[in-house]
């Protein structure tokens, strides 16, 4: 018999609020004795002066406060990020695909590279990181440059660049993030008939994805993958939980319409059904 063609799908998932609970700007400021990081985040995006992503990468090459930062103290800093649990069998699930199926998962982020590589560090392949890239004085060791910043359009680029390196169709690109940052490149995704998936209730992001996971396990974001692309009904995605150990202890489906009512709540005159209106609109056509 013919083997089965195997469909090669990317998926790519942010780092920041996505595989962690943290951002890693504020764990770099805790770390570093930098009080004030919300505010002057807050102040970066208010000015607009760097796209949504990049802040942590505008600071520690401009802000006088933070050019104490060098690269060993973004590899501590992604060490003392608390991770998403089950990231390894999410991770030895994808690379060992499934029966037509074939995954390849990366990491984009405008966090930088460090500090992915160090929080992930025997988990993810270093060379399946994308994250910000500075250059480094040799001599004092402070950062000179940014060479990149996946954020915004430039997250965009990199999903582009892994499609056309690993020979990946638009179609079969699943991208998973959490917040605003993530809006162009869900766009993108959407538009290319991609997947995306949200994990967290940012309601910009809930207009945008077409699956939001909402969990504290990173293995969860394979339940749309396992139901929308596989066509695995419910029944077999909770035997396959529980083949990693793992047990679907709550699997709440919801739809949620968020309503605003405003003015006053006076009762019509007439409330005229729609049967009552097709009924009525019969009756002048036989006239």
């Amino acid at each position: 018999m013919a083997a089965v063609p195997f469909k090669h799908f990317l998926v790519v998932s942010d780092f920041d609020q996505t595989l962690s609970f943290n951002y890693s700007g504020q764990i770099l400021s805790d770390l570093i004795g930098i009080k004030d990081f919300r505010q002057k985040v807050d102040g970066l995006a208010s000015s607009n002066l760097v796209q949504q992503g990049a802040e942590l990468a505008y600071l520690i090459r401009h802000d006088p406060a933070f050019r104490g930062v060098r690269r060993a103290h973004l590899a501590e800093a992604g060490r003392l990020a608390r991770l998403r649990s089950d990231i390894p069998a999410l991770v030895e699930f994808l690379k060992r695909g499934l029966d037509g199926f074939q995954f390849s998962f990366y990491v984009i982020s405008a966090a930088p590279q460090e500090v992915i590589q160090a929080a992930l560090a025997g988990t993810v392949p270093a060379d399946h990181i994308v994250g910000t890239e500075f250059e480094y004085d040799p001599d004092s060791g402070e950062v000179q440059s940014i060479r990149r910043v996946p954020a915004g359009y430039g997250k965009v680029a990199a999903v582009e660049e892994l499609e056309e390196r690993l020979g990946i169709s638009p179609d079969r690109t699943i991208y998973v993030g959490d917040g605003s940052s993530d809006v162009h490149v869900m766009l993108h995704v959407n538009n290319r008939d991609g997947f995306t998936i949200a994990v967290s209730e940012n309601r910009m992001l809930a207009r945008i994805a077409q699956s939001t996971v909402i969990s504290d396990s990173a293995f969860s974001v394979l339940i749309p993958i396992l139901e929308r692309i596989v066509g695995w009904r419910s029944g077999e995605i909770r035997e396959f939980f529980e083949s990693y150990a793992l047990r679907l202890h709550e699997w709440e489906k919801a739809r949620t319409d968020r309503v605003t009512i405003v003015g006053s709540s006076v009762i019509p005159p007439q409330i005229v059904t729609p049967a009552e209106l097709g009924a009525s609109q019969a009756g002048d056509a036989v006239a």
